[in-house]
């Protein structure tokens, strides 16, 4: 998974505000505040909420 820094910069959780960080591993971007994980597909952040995967 590419993502630009400064796209990272910019991105916020949908559901919280918080900012992402990168889960390359994981092909995700993970929220900093609440925990959800977003996928990453195609190299494209899918930022639905209900797509999200919850925190285990």
């Amino acid at each position: 998974m590419k993502l630009d820094a400064a796209l990272l910069d910019i991105l916020a959780c949908p559901a919280c505000k918080a900012s992402l960080r990168a889960d390359d591993a994981a092909s995700e971007l993970v929220c900093t505040g609440c925990g959800l994980a977003y996928p990453v597909r195609d190299d494209i952040p899918v930022l639905l909420v209900d797509g999200a995967r919850t925190p285990s």
